[in-house]
């Protein structure tokens, strides 16, 4: 990682909860003791539309708001969002890829040489705990505990930034504990 920032990058469809995933990771840093900014970009974004947020964290303020460029850790929420962005641009060859899919086929297509890939079923996560909007799954809890899975945060700082978001559901606590159990590094 760059020294103490880390600078995440969110590749979602609109809907999908990648916005709200991305204020969560600032939640759970801050939980961790760190500073944070969260931020999507948005274009004339719709339901379905591809969507891009970013995340960094740091030790000391990191109050930059442009777009992450190179990051430390990519997350694709929607793999078919990769047949029309390079989700990969810009990715130090060291970073972390954390990807919704069953399927172990695209994310060992996203190694590198010394990349680290960790694979999550986020989707069917979401719909065995009927955490949907209008019947589409909502990724954003569950992906804290794959980012978790992969060391960038602890689960208590997860915990405690979904409680904080979300706190008459338990359903992504539960969401959360199950994507840290099954994801697993390809």
């Amino acid at each position: 990682m760059k020294g103490d920032l880390i600078e995440i990058r969110i590749h979602s469809r609109g809907g999908q909860g990648g916005v709200t995933a991305a204020k969560l990771m600032g939640l759970a840093a801050f939980h961790e003791g760190k500073k944070s900014s969260a931020f999507p970009k948005y274009g004339a974004e719709r339901r379905g539309a591809p969507v891009v947020s970013f995340v960094r964290i740091g030790e000391r303020s990191v109050g930059m708001y442009s777009e992450v460029k190179n990051p430390n850790v990519v997350v694709i929420l929607d793999p078919s969002v990769m047949e029309s962005v390079d989700v990969l641009e810009g990715l130090e060859e060291d970073g972390i890829v954390v990807m919704n899919a069953k399927d172990e086929y695209d994310a060992k297509k996203l190694k590198g040489d010394s990349r680290r890939v960790f694979l999550c079923d986020i989707t069917g996560i979401s719909l065995s705990l009927n955490l949907t909007v209008a019947g589409a799954p909502i990724l954003n809890t569950p992906v804290l505990g794959a980012l978790a899975r992969a060391g960038i945060f602890s689960m208590d700082a997860v915990r405690k930034a979904i409680k904080e978001m979300f706190p008459k559901d338990e359903r992504n606590i539960k969401a959360a504990e199950m994507a840290y159990e099954i994801t697993k590094e390809v």
